[in-house]
């Protein structure tokens, strides 16, 4: 029986060839993140310590946020310390040559001054060693065109940008501080004076040669008290090795949910793939049985072929999952997103690969072989190739639909319940409900979307809905597998479209203005917003500030804005916001009883009740509703210190936009850490999230949908196998070829085209459904349906089937009409 198993693999070495397919995508998805990832993380434990090598022990906050600078010079002090510097870690703007500033993220780093605790990689220069000098990264310094000895302008919140001396370069590249923009180093006080920052982050802290460690760290704990903690330099460097692998974990978690998807989408495609086959062997198997062979020995012989099917697959899976992998890491090489390490292949992956995809592939088989095993001896007397399909059983359909309708009825319910568990209960629900009723419901769409080819091709479209529909099992199994993937993509689809349409919304209530100025990771310089108040060609300069005190938020507010983004107005006058005027939102009105004309203190100060407005979402912190807003000045006032990180303006009156941008450029000139933006380019910054992890996800599924759309193909080739004398008997009876290829392509379209269907009802079901929960817990969501992008994603899936048909036709048309009238 081995021997005869082997066999009959060789033989039929091309029909399994697409089944193969299958496990070879599903293992090097896996295998490509395996390898890709640990790269990642040999390369993160390299460079995880880099700038803490000269480290002996550190002294960190302990519920501070920072550590005052008096705290450096009392930890140098202590005995047994060799050197000690503090050590911040920030955000700026560097100006590049031409006056423009930097892209990309920048990171801002106070460099130690002593020689004990420099751990920097130095490419050319050397480190900073007094106020005014600086350093950069080499790649930086190379694309910006800067030289050794010139001037560099950097910028933080404190004010504009200043020159420093630039007077070397750094090697920073694959560690926690290369995040894919500059890196800007300079002594602990420019530092501080640059980022507005009253203190450092940690100490860090060298030993004398000699010196107990263990004393002092006793030594410094006296004289720190309660003010910080001190950690040993095992701690630091777990501590940096747990926080540089953590992104890398969660990195690979997300990998790991798509390469889930993807291999229960081969699974779907080969236990299709094995029913098939061994449904066409009944006549062999018969054979078999009436020579002696027992049921334990046909079923053996087929876990036997596939696990050696998977075996080969899965070994030809690794082998591609390393070329993966090298185009993951030349992509986000080409997308500048900082990788650290190489490519890693350890046994671990290898054999992980070889034995999930044989697994895999195994249990697949374990259905169909064991219903192989219940072929009778006589059945070798009969026909194989015309035995009727077995229905699916009554059992399986009525559990199906009552699981459909039990994972639809939580999906409609989800909102009105407030659960987030019902989302995704009724969505895995109502797949379930797919596949176990898809007999029924796949068939029946079938012959609905095969209507038009009746009507326009005839007897041709006739003939390929009945093939289609023949098989209710065979052809729900095919359509399932695209149901995953499309449904996964149509759910982000749709979800990305209902979200940004509400952050535009929401922006169209909070902005105001024209223009829009932003932070760039952080708040607005100081001084910003003054300077642009002084011009006269803007009209209108807010920047939107914020705090929460007692548990209320309290709102810089402009009068020429509040009338454009507050809700409704039930007392009073909001336009009387100004000097010791405030308006009051209902919620906090009803509870302190306060009426228009009311008395309010805030911080010792009194102010008068102008309005009484409708309640709003706080952005703060503070309970919903508990919002007071005053004008500009009252709020810089009180709260000097307080920054926000957006400014709405206007032109003045008679300024045209393109006059009014051309001032607020030639301010922002000076200023690296802000962005000038519209509307229109605030809403696509804002969204451009939303729309970068779209494409990320589609892609990563699209590789789900392939495997399912080889799985219609495999179905579809198999189909021909089965039907040779069939299809012989039509040309036979003047079946052209062009309607032959006519009758595959509308089978293949008809299972990818409901397929997509169903997903795309799916995951617009799941995406409706988390829309009207979120809604309903106190957002602005509502559904939008993106129609172009849903009709493109079943154009593709009826394109690709179509594709999908030209081998099996091929295949159908190559065998001359006598031989194949002949087949057994």
């Amino acid at each position: 029986m081995i021997r005869l198993t082997l066999r009959s693999l060789r033989a039929e070495a091309l029909r399994m060839l697409l089944s193969a397919l299958a496990v070879v995508l599903g293992v090097a998805f896996v295998a490509g993140t395996m390898i890709f990832v640990d790269g990642m993380r040999a390369g993160t434990y390299e460079r995880a310590g880099t700038f803490d090598r000269h480290t002996d022990l550190g002294v960190y906050s302990a519920g501070r946020e920072v550590l005052p600078p008096t705290l450096v010079d009392r930890v140098r002090a202590v005995d047994g310390v060799a050197a000690a510097a503090g050590e911040l870690t920030n955000t700026a703007g560097v100006l590049g040559v031409d006056g423009r500033p930097v892209l990309g993220f920048t990171m801002l780093v106070a460099i130690p001054t002593e020689d004990a605790l420099r751990s920097y990689d130095v490419v050319a220069g050397r480190l900073p060693d007094r106020a005014g000098e600086v350093v950069l990264d080499a790649p930086t310094v190379a694309a910006e065109g800067f030289a050794l000895g010139a001037a560099v302008r950097v910028g933080g919140s404190s004010g504009p940008a200043r020159p420093y001396t630039l007077v070397g370069t750094v090697d920073v590249a694959g560690t926690a501080r290369d995040v894919g923009g500059p890196f800007v180093g300079m002594v602990g006080p420019d530092a501080l004076a640059l980022t507005g920052e009253r203190g450092y982050g940690r100490i860090l802290v060298a030993a004398r040669p000699g010196a107990s460690v263990a004393a002092l760290t006793d030594r410094l704990r006296a004289v720190i008290g309660g003010e910080a903690v001190v950690k040993s330099r095992q701690q630091i460097l777990d501590e940096a090795v747990e926080d540089a692998v953590r992104n890398v974990d969660q990195f690979r978690m997300l990998l790991l949910i798509f390469v889930g998807v993807a291999v229960v989408v081969a699974g779907f495609v080969i236990a299709n793939t094995f029913a098939i086959v061994l449904a066409q062997r009944t006549r062999r198997t018969a054979l078999l049985r009436l020579v002696g062979a027992t049921r334990g020995q046909v079923f053996r012989a087929a876990v036997l072929e596939s696990a050696v099917l998977g075996l080969v697959a899965s070994a030809c899976g690794v082998l591609l999952g390393v070329v993966l992998a090298g185009g993951m890491r030349l992509l986000m090489s080409r997308l500048d997103a900082p990788v650290a390490g190489g490519l890693t292949v350890t046994g671990s992956t290898v054999l992980t690969g070889l034995l999930l995809g044989t697994a895999l592939t195994v249990c697949a088989a374990l259905l169909p072989a064991w219903r192989g095993t219940r072929v009778a001896p006589v059945a070798a007397l009969t026909d194989a190739a015309v035995q009727p399909a077995r229905a699916a059983g009554r059992v399986r359909l009525a559990v199906g639909a009552v699981v459909l309708a039990v994972g639809v009825a939580a999906l409609i319910g989800a909102a009105s319940a407030g659960q987030l568990l019902l989302v995704a209960a009724g969505g895995v629900l109502a797949f379930f409900g797919i596949v176990l009723f898809g007999p029924v419901l796949v068939p029946a769409l079938a012959r609905v979307f095969g209507w038009p080819a009746r009507r326009v091709l005839g007897a041709t479209g006739d003939l390929a809905v009945a093939n289609t529909t023949r098989n209710p099992r065979r052809v729900a199994a095919s359509a399932t597998a695209l149901v995953i993937g499309i449904g996964l993509v149509s759910a982000f689809m749709v979800g990305a479209r209902s979200t940004k349409d509400g952050i535009e919304r929401s922006v169209d209530a909070q902005i105001g203005t024209d223009f829009v100025v932003s932070g760039i990771g952080q708040n607005l310089p100081a001084a910003l917003a003054d300077e642009l108040t002084a011009r006269p060609e803007l009209g209108v300069v807010h920047e939107q500030r914020s705090t929460v005190v007692a548990d209320v938020e309290i709102r810089a507010a402009h009068p020429a804005l509040v009338g454009r983004t507050l809700g409704a107005v039930l007392a009073g006058d909001a336009g009387r916001v100004g000097p010791g005027q405030v308006l009051v939102h209902r919620e906090l009105a009803q509870a302190r009883g306060w009426q228009v004309g009311s008395p309010v203190t805030v911080r010792g100060h009194s102010f008068q009740v102008a309005a009484v407005v409708t309640d709003d979402t706080s952005g703060d912190g503070a309970p919903t509703g508990h919002v007071i807003d005053m004008a500009d000045a009252d709020f810089a006032a009180l709260f000097p210190d307080q920054r926000g990180f957006l400014a709405e303006i206007d032109p003045a009156a008679g300024v045209s936009a393109e006059q009014a941008r051309e001032v607020i450029e030639t301010v922002l000139g000076r200023y690296p850490t802000v962005n000038l933006l519209d509307q229109g380019a605030y809403k696509k910054m804002l969204t451009g999230t939303v729309d970068m992890l779209l494409v990320f996800v589609t892609a990563l599924l699209g590789l789900a949908v392939v495997i399912a759309l080889v799985g219609v193909a495999n179905t579809l080739s198999l189909s021909v196998v089965e039907r040779t004398r069939e299809n012989a008997v039509l040309r036979a009876v003047g079946l052209s070829r062009g309607r032959m290829r006519a009758v595959l392509a509308v089978e293949a379209v008809l299972m990818a085209l409901v397929g997509a269907v169903l997903g795309v009802a799916l995951g617009t079901g799941v995406s409706a459904s988390a829309m009207a929960l979120l809604d309903r817990l106190g957002g602005d969501f509502h559904v939008v349906l993106p129609l172009a992008q849903l009709g493109l994603t079943l154009a593709v899936a009826v394109v690709a089937a179509l594709l999908a048909s030209v081998l099996p036709a091929r295949r159908a048309l190559s065998r001359p009409v006598v031989e194949a009238l002949a087949d057994q």
